[in-house]
């Protein structure tokens, strides 16, 4: 997993919105954050938070464009990745999760 780090509040706030797509095996990890909305989004993600270990404490499929939102009070981080990426990827809640930072 190829993952970019958004960790700027400009990088924080925009995140994926109005981006067309994201690639398989490429994510955003949004640091901190513990809640995630999907306005102005134009594709269906993943949400996979974790803590500051980077264990996964909840994931959250599907999340549709404009109309989702999603949580987990006791998250440090929330990596979005593109629909079903959780699934192919067999992400599990208590993993911990591996990736490479993209420049």
């Amino acid at each position: 997993m190829k993952v970019k780090i958004a960790d700027k509040f400009f990088s924080r706030l925009l995140g994926l919105m109005f981006r067309k797509n994201l690639e398989s095996n490429h994510g955003l990890l949004i640091v901190p954050c513990n809640s995630i909305h999907m306005l102005f989004m134009r594709f269906s993600i993943d949400a996979v938070y974790v803590d500051k270990n980077f264990v996964i404490k909840k994931i959250v499929k599907n999340l549709k464009p404009y109309i989702g939102f999603s949580i987990c009070l006791n998250a440090y981080a929330v990596l979005e990745i593109v629909a079903g990426e959780a699934d192919r990827l067999n992400y599990k809640v208590g993993q911990k999760l591996i990736f490479e930072v993209e420049g």
